[in-house]
């Protein structure tokens, strides 16, 4: 629940966002469910065993399973943390400032996911 709550301190998403995923627990925990549903947000969840939501759409896992490996790659593998602690700092770290404001993505016209939001972000 900190992370999810987090970003919605951080970034106070306007209401009829819709927020897809798995099934996983932690998505379909009630707890998550009515943080999101006070916040206006719409939940969207794949059926069990199915990785896609409709024929148009698309693979949904696709972009979150290419940020995986580019976390795996940069961040995580051939490291060795001392802590749990450190390993969350650099996590951190490599997601909130460098795949964020400085990885470019081929996805996204060679720009940072932050640049590309800022272009497109409706007033």
């Amino acid at each position: 629940m900190a992370a999810p709550r987090m970003a919605l301190q951080q970034r106070h998403p306007e209401p009829g966002l819709v927020r897809h995923s798995d099934q996983g627990s932690q998505y379909a925990c009630t707890d998550n469910q009515i943080m999101l549903r006070r916040k206006g947000i719409q939940c969207s969840m794949s059926r069990k065993g199915n990785c896609r939501r409709s024929p148009s759409e698309g693979y949904d896992s696709a972009a979150m399973e290419s940020f995986f490996s580019s976390l795996k790659r940069d961040c995580i593998f051939g490291r060795v943390f001392g802590t749990r602690q450190e390993a969350t700092r650099a996590i951190f770290e490599y997601i909130k400032v460098f795949y964020n404001r400085q990885r470019r993505q081929s996805a996204l016209g060679h720009i940072s996911p932050m640049d590309f939001e800022r272009r497109h972000k409706v007033p």
